[in-house]
């Protein structure tokens, strides 16, 4: 089998889900694409340490201290932040005042920040307003210089167009200020995320590595391809949402609108991998689960097409997404609990992990909802410890489906030669039913039966009648084994038998033909039997000056059934050469009684005494 019609036949098998990723695929790119072009904003260099001191109040409340490690919520309302900066040493302690000119690095998570110094006009930092990028929402850190030396208050306005995920945004700008020192701090950034960064890389290689296997056993058809492709697919999901949720690093560019795109990617595409192994773990509740993973698939497309046809921010169908998540997970925790109540509460490894699973995304979900923690922390912490425990599986699964798809295969072949062979017998029986059929039905027997039935019908219409009916079953006997692939009772091999011999008898009445069947509850070839009667009346009665007897007897061993056809004929030379056409009958005769039945024909004969033909058949396969 070629390389194309492998794939295509690996294609044709799960054409529906196939064109479901793809399509989700090809809106993910658009975008993707939409966002990288629509955005204005680029990772920004950072710093070194710097402190805000003073007071925030929400929306018009009243003015609050800010407090060393207190929390301020982002999603209650806009918030103003009053006072002044103040550089730290390494130690923590208050150095100074941030003087004029003095380059401040800020840390916005998805937030719009205006800085109002005494006696200048407001500097925006609105990266979240439509206006500056419709797709350009994202973290990042973003530079500003002090203008007023006046030690005047500073304010800073910070507003959250988002509904969902950043509720510690003031938190993480005020523990972020710092001094910008661009190469220094930069390299020091950078090194205080790789770590994070190079574990998600590790799970991208390891996860191409399993898409490769994937690959391999797809076209090896192997059985467990398919959990494979998803285990793949989900570490590679996961590694992607590693390496983007890393503070300031790009892999693809450097475009925030563009990372903050690929991190929600990754985590839908994960959720939605997940859904898909569960599904294959599911037993009762299989198309149930299959529903489910397709509604969620649905509408992943749909958050991915939204923000290309309306105003809205990608990060803001995170929180519908969350939600619709989170039904989805219901549902399969509900079928998985019901699988192992079923299951007597016996517990499957399968079942745990993925439940795990779904229980560490909802409890990160309410955590980011209520402000605890962000960056799917508990889920990164279960998904590395089922990590070794689902490569522990895969690299038991592999080498053993490998071994039994080879194994299917070389069965697969050893079927097709079988088949081949059958193919080439059946043709060979066919072929030979259409020759001892013709070799029966002579022009010159059918002219010779017209021309008795001619006469009989002036001298005697009633034999007349007899004749043709004999006649007419005869044929009719012949031409419908034609067809025929499988044995025939020997009950109805004798009644061709008969109505061959009710022929003969007309034109030759001298002669005598006995039955002695003991035994006729045995399945024989048709067309086996008749032929063996016919030469022993041609070959060997017709052939004395008058009368002569054929004995047909049937019988049957401990081991064995037999037919024989006995003649007191002429009898002929059993090792005599034979012409090329004479005797093609008992050829035909003995090729099917073998591959049929795994019968035997024996002839014996003797000059001037006749011939004796015998078919011996064993029981096992004749019964």
């Amino acid at each position: 089998m070629s390389v194309f019609k492998k794939w295509s036949a690996f294609f044709r098998k799960a054409p529906v889900q196939i064109a479901g990723v793809l399509l989700l695929l090809l809106s993910a790119g658009l975008l993707l694409w939409s966002n990288s072009i629509n955005s204005y904003q680029a990772t920004a260099a950072t710093m070194a340490q710097v402190t805000f001191e003073g007071e925030y109040r929400i929306g018009e409340g009243e003015w609050q201290p800010i407090a060393k490690d207190g929390h301020i919520s982002a999603t209650r309302g806009d918030v103003t932040l009053r006072g002044n900066f103040h550089v730290l040493a390494p130690d923590g302690e208050y150095l100074s005042p941030l003087w004029s000119g003095s380059p401040i690095a800020f840390f916005a998570n998805h937030i719009s920040i205006s800085i109002l110094e005494e006696g200048l006009e407001p500097y925006q930092l609105d990266h979240e307003n439509h206006l500056f990028g419709v797709c350009s929402c994202g973290v990042d850190w973003t530079a500003y210089s002090l203008l007023n030396d006046s030690g005047s208050p500073i304010e800073i306005r910070i507003h959250n167009p988002h509904l969902f995920g950043n509720e510690n945004a003031v938190d993480q700008l005020l523990s972020g200020f710092a001094f910008w020192s661009s190469i220094d701090f930069e390299r020091e950034l950078m090194n205080s995320s790789k770590q994070q960064r190079n574990i998600g890389l590790f799970f991208i290689i390891i996860s191409l590595v399993l898409l490769g296997t994937a690959l391999f056993c797809s076209l090896l058809h192997v059985n467990n391809s398919r959990i494979i492709w998803l285990l793949g697919l989900t570490i590679l999901t996961a590694g992607a949402y590693w390496v983007y949720s890393t503070p300031s690093y790009s892999v693809w560019n450097e475009s925030i609108a563009a990372n903050t795109t690929l991190l929600g990617f990754s985590m839908m595409f994960y959720m939605l991998f997940i859904c898909g192994i569960i599904t294959y773990f599911l037993q009762s509740a299989k198309p149930l689960g299959g529903v489910i993973t397709t509604a969620l698939g649905v509408a992943d497309g749909v958050f991915f097409l939204l923000p290309l046809f309306t105003g809205m921010f990608f990060y803001d169908t995170w929180w519908i997404w969350v939600i619709t998540q989170t039904l989805a997970n219901a549902a399969f925790l509900f079928c998985l609990f019901r699988e192992l109540k079923s299951n007597g509460f016996k517990p499957r490894l399968s079942h745990a992990c993925t439940a795990l699973l779904l229980l560490a995304f909802e409890a990160d979900a309410v955590a980011t909802m209520l402000g605890l923690w962000q960056g799917g922390f508990i889920s990164k912490h279960v998904f590395v410890l089922l990590f070794v425990v689902a490569l522990f599986v895969v690299l038991r699964i592999i080498p053993g489906s490998i071994n039994t798809a080879a194994k299917a295969k070389e069965l697969e072949l050893q079927h097709s030669r079988l088949e081949a062979e059958k193919n080439i017998i059946e043709a060979e029986l066919k072929e030979s039913r259409i020759s001892i059929m013709l070799s029966q039905i002579q022009p010159h027997f059918i002219y010779n039966t017209l021309g008795t039935i001619e006469r009989m019908c002036l001298k005697d219409p009633q034999k007349a009648f007899d004749l043709v009916r004999n006649f007419s079953l005869y044929l009719r006997g012949n031409f419908s084994e034609l067809d025929s692939v499988t044995p025939i009772r020997f009950a109805e091999e004798i009644k061709h038998v008969e109505y061959y011999v009710n022929i003969e008898k007309v034109r030759f009445p001298d002669m005598s033909i006995k039955y002695d069947l003991e035994t006729m509850d045995f399945v024989l070839p048709a067309l086996s039997v008749q032929p063996l009667v016919e030469n022993a009346i041609k070959h060997g009665l017709m052939r004395l000056e008058t009368g002569g007897t054929v004995v047909i007897r049937s019988y049957e061993t401990p081991t064995h059934f037999c037919v024989e056809v006995t003649d007191d004929g002429v009898g002929f030379d059993v090792n005599a050469p034979v012409e090329g056409k004479k005797h093609v009958g008992l050829r035909n005769i003995r090729g099917r009684l073998k591959a049929m039945v795994n019968g035997e024909l024996i002839i014996e004969s003797t000059k001037g005494t006749g011939t004796r033909a015998a078919i011996i058949i064993p029981k096992e396969g004749s019964v």
